[in-house]
């Protein structure tokens, strides 16, 4: 993954002399996803609506609304928007604060949290750090350190073989193949596609299924598409089987999962 040129209107934050620079977002998904590139200062996306799938060497990222994906400073990364996405972008210096994130992460965001953030975005870009405006920044700095993990993190193996079985799977997330299958397909034995699989992902290819299955059905979901029409669009059986999964996944369904975050979905 190389990092391209962004324009100068995006690469501007990096130039203001502030722990923390905020700015709000409107992507849409028409224009494709936002080229490979990296930022000097570490970033915060956050979404009201749409969602957004952050990519990296290291995995994929999915934020729905009231969720947000840390990236680290330095980190090349690739942001595809689906649907209208509205949201909030925060560029804050890797010292800002002790306790950031030091790797890419999905972060759920709490009502403060938001209140500061959209706070932030009013706020003139050259606040003054030692006044009422850097304290409103420094009480954000605080909550994002506090900010509690979302398990909306796909982690992408390294390995030829294990890359095509899951660009294979990422593709056609209804393919329902046996893990011999799997394996057969890739040229491997079953045992060492496993072993190896879970060495460098951290999951069993059957969890990390089901994580992309979170994700893409946390996408669909957010795009207006009823439970029932997911749950056949992934290739299960019925609803109810969905959203059994999606429960042991994350543990709740998927309807309380968004409503939490943004409301009855």
């Amino acid at each position: 993954m190389q990092p391209q040129e962004l324009p100068h209107s995006y690469a501007e934050p990096h130039r203001i002399d502030r722990p923390v620079v905020a700015a709000s977002i409107s992507l849409v998904t028409e224009g494709g996803e936002y080229p490979s590139h990296s930022h000097r200062k570490a970033q915060l996306l956050y979404t009201v609506s749409g969602v957004i799938t952050c990519e990296t060497e290291r995995g994929v990222w999915m934020v729905p609304p009231g969720c947000a994906v840390w990236i680290p400073g330095g980190m090349i990364h690739r942001a595809t928007p689906s649907g209208k996405v509205r949201g909030y972008a925060l560029f804050v210096e890797p010292d800002a604060v002790a306790g950031l994130p030091q790797t890419c992460c999905s972060l759920a965001v709490s009502v403060l949290l938001q209140a500061l953030i959209d706070r932030a975005c009013a706020l003139p870009r050259l606040y003054l750090p030692e006044g009422p405006e850097g304290r409103i920044m420094a009480v954000l700095l605080d909550e994002l350190v506090a900010a509690p993990l979302e398990q909306l993190h796909l982690p992408r193996p390294s390995d030829a073989r294990l890359v095509k079985l899951a660009d294979a799977i990422l593709a056609d997330p209804a393919d329902a193949a046996t893990l011999p299958q799997w394996a057969a397909r890739i040229g491997m034995s079953e045992r060492n596609m496993s072993r190896l699989f879970r060495q460098q992902t951290g999951m069993s290819v059957g969890r990390w299924r089901h994580q992309w299955h979170v994700i893409a059905g946390l996408q669909r979901l957010t795009s207006g598409l009823s439970v029932q029409a997911v749950a056949y669009e992934l290739g299960y059986d019925s609803a109810s089987a969905f959203v059994t999964m999606f429960k042991k996944a994350v543990g709740k369904p998927p309807g309380r999962f968004l409503a939490e975050r943004t409301g009855p979905a």
